[in-house]
């Protein structure tokens, strides 16, 4: 039994030793990304994000800005308003203390979604040149090295496929 595994092996080796041999490129790989990063508009996309993100801000320091008003209003009539209006005015802080912590995490989210619905129009012509790229190449498939999960390819069975990638980028229009 032992025997058989290691002749499996061995044949199986044989096999890929073959291919390179042959100098077959059997896989492209190429970090997304960097890809993403280099097409001209995503330049765009953060254009339009920092706005957003400004705006999103300067209302959340208009936010921050009521509520330090009416904390101070607060702290100068408290000694002079009745039970029933301090309780009031408490609830009033406890309220914008509130809506203002809604507000910041409600504006993350939709930051992250108006980030996601901007990009995915170039990350979907990146998509189509990836495949577009990997069928002209004859890839079995094409790696993603962002995240290093590969740390090591074979240059006679891998090949940078980023050239080819920017290349098709410029024929897929917008």
């Amino acid at each position: 039994m032992k025997r058989l595994f290691t002749l499996c092996l061995m044949l199986a080796a044989c096999g890929a030793f073959s291919s390179v041999a042959q100098g077959q490129v059997r896989f492209g790989y190429a970090s997304y990304n960097g890809l993403l990063q280099l097409m001209p508009e995503y330049s765009e996309v953060q254009v339009q994000m920092n706005e957003l993100k400004t705006k999103y801000e300067a209302e959340a320091r208009y936010n921050e800005t009521a509520f330090k008003r009416m904390f101070a209003e607060f702290l100068q009539g408290q000694k002079d308003f009745p039970q029933t209006i301090l309780l009031k005015r408490q609830r009033d802080l406890q309220d914008a203390m509130e809506k203002g912590l809604a507000f910041r995490r409600s504006a993350d989210s939709l930051l992250r979604a108006a980030e996601h619905d901007l990009l995915a129009p170039l990350r979907a012509r990146l998509d189509s040149a990836v495949v577009a790229v990997g069928l002209e190449r004859g890839y079995g498939y094409v790696v993603n090295t962002d995240e290093r999960a590969y740390i090591f390819f074979h240059p006679q069975v891998a090949e940078d496929a980023t050239p080819f990638i920017l290349e098709k980028l410029t024929a897929i229009k917008p």
